[in-house]
């Protein structure tokens, strides 16, 4: 009879609702705790609407970051005051402290808690028994993986590798959220893509906190080129393209092997955050803008069309004018064709956040602007010369009359068509631009 009237609750009180903030790992792991929920029966609903169930997948790489958790945690239990409203991920592992003084939180889960969410859930359903649930991310020596579980973003699918960084940038809480280097069996990671692809994904993203560190972990001496080339050989997939890389991965050797993997695409996600030699010394980055820009060359004669992108900070403790300079006059002789630029922000818990010399706003949206005109700048001498050329485009969806996809090398590309074209991949001559879109037909 318990067994019966337990079911019957599950099915009464069965609708949940995500809220995911932060990086493309995080969309991951919520999209497996969503399947998770699914094969218990319960039924996913928006996060504006009224559900049993709020699950806030919360990120901490900011001050702001933490702010915006706690926004959402408390938009949610005003929805449904009677609702079960969990605090799980990155912020919940760091800053468990400040979420237990808010008391609309029923359960503050840690990053290692994500595996077994619907049974802290439930536990909590049935006993309604406040809990926090925080191991110790530090001590996990193995990569947690969640099966075969995808996050398809339109007709592309992100799989998640590796989780933890061992790099400690002066900035970053994100090691202590997420703990020490693990990597994902190659294996498993295929079997992914296999399963991704029968589903008709053709592109597929490789995800992690920091894929450059994949495999140091593995025995056999394994490394990111390994899973590559492992992927490369699935016949059904048909572009594999690389998330967010530190530069010193790409060796001569390196290089040497990725470019004879054709599914591989030409764009590629430099993290540089400073053009200045003081101020990444500053940063703890472990490499200085001559290695940078040997990487760039050698990316560059590899590949003929390549598209290289890259994050920078400004305004970190202590960029001086000429060190700023610097950065700028280092932009200005690597041509990203896109940059994404982010105001320093001071993050509690860091070595950053406890620097002399923490830069006024004002300077900081000033040198920021300047960045952003400079992309904006270099994105448009790019699209000019892609006039003329036949590029392949996956067509991801239909707006406003248009067709909208992405090249190999990640150029946004629109066409006027009534053909139904989304998620397959055809040649388009390039006779135009729209704003920062390329124009074809």
């Amino acid at each position: 009879m318990r067994k019966m009237e337990k079911e019957e609750t599950i099915q009464a009180k069965r609708k949940v609702a995500f809220y995911t903030l932060g990086c493309k790992v995080n969309q991951y792991e919520t999209n497996a705790m969503i399947q998770q929920f699914q094969e218990h029966g319960y039924e996913l609903v928006e996060f504006e609407e009224k559900a049993d169930i709020y699950i806030i997948n919360t990120c901490t790489v900011t001050n702001m970051s933490d702010k915006k958790s706690r926004e959402m945690l408390r938009r949610a239990k005003k929805q449904n005051p009677v609702s079960t409203l969990v605090a799980v991920g990155c912020y919940a592992q760091v800053g468990k402290e400040k979420l237990e003084q808010i008391p609309e939180i029923d359960l503050i889960l840690g990053t290692n808690e994500k595996n077994n969410i619907v049974a802290y859930v439930e536990k909590y359903r049935k006993e309604k028994k406040r809990e926090e649930v925080v191991t110790d991310v530090m001590q996990m020596r193995e990569f947690q993986d969640f099966g075969t579980i995808t996050y398809t973003d339109k007709n592309r699918a992100a799989i998640k590798v590796q989780d933890g960084c061992d790099r400690f940038c002066s900035y970053c809480i994100i090691p202590y959220a997420r703990g020490r280097v693990r990597s994902r069996k190659i294996e498993s990671v295929v079997k992914e893509a296999e399963e991704i692809s029968k589903k008709g994904v053709k592109e597929i993203v490789i995800t992690g906190i920091h894929i450059a560190s994949y495999g140091k972990d593995l025995p056999g001496n394994i490394s990111l080129i390994h899973l590559l080339e492992a992927l490369n050989a699935v016949p059904t997939i048909q572009r594999i393209r690389l998330g967010s890389l530190e530069p010193k991965l790409m060796t001569k050797e390196f290089i040497e092997r990725l470019v004879k993997l054709e599914k591989i695409c030409d764009h590629f996600h430099l993290s540089l955050q400073s053009g200045c030699n003081a101020t990444l010394a500053r940063m703890n980055r472990r490499y200085t803008t001559e290695e940078f820009y040997e990487v760039v060359t050698m990316l560059r004669q590899a590949y003929p069309n390549v598209s290289l992108t890259t994050d920078i900070i400004v305004g970190f403790p202590g960029e001086t004018e000429e060190e700023f300079e610097e950065t700028y006059q280092f932009l200005q002789k690597v041509q990203f064709y896109k940059m994404h630029v982010f105001k320093y922000s001071p993050r509690s818990g860091t070595k950053a956040a406890q620097m002399k010399e923490q830069i006024d706003g004002n300077k900081k949206e000033i040198r920021s602007n300047r960045l952003l005109e400079l992309s904006d700048k270099n994105q448009q001498e790019q699209n000019k010369k892609e006039f003329g050329k036949v590029v392949e485009v996956l067509w991801e969806e239909y707006k406003d009359g248009y067709y909208i996809g992405h090249t190999t090398n990640y150029e946004e590309v629109k066409i006027n068509t009534q053909e139904q074209l989304e998620n397959t991949i055809t040649k388009v001559t390039i006779t135009g631009t729209n704003g920062l879109t390329l124009l074809g037909e």
